[in-house]
């Protein structure tokens, strides 16, 4: 899955360590994610697109290869 979290991190002038202490989660988790090598929960895809001001489907994109 590919996401646009690293743009719209870039937007507001966040670091992974800013949007992960938002969020809840340690910096190398934004990492992962941003790097499409781990799929957040439902609830965390939330948090992070709150706290982008976003929401999860205009932050992620889905391929069908990825179901």
């Amino acid at each position: 899955m590919k996401t646009r979290i690293k743009e719209f991190r870039a937007k507001y002038d966040l670091t992974q360590e800013e949007l992960a202490r938002k969020v809840g989660v340690r910096r190398e988790t934004i990492l992962y994610i941003e790097k499409g090598k781990y799929n957040p929960s439902v609830k965390l895809a939330y948090r992070i697109a709150k706290a982008l001001n976003t929401t999860i489907d205009e932050l992620f994109i889905f391929d069908e290869n990825d179901l």
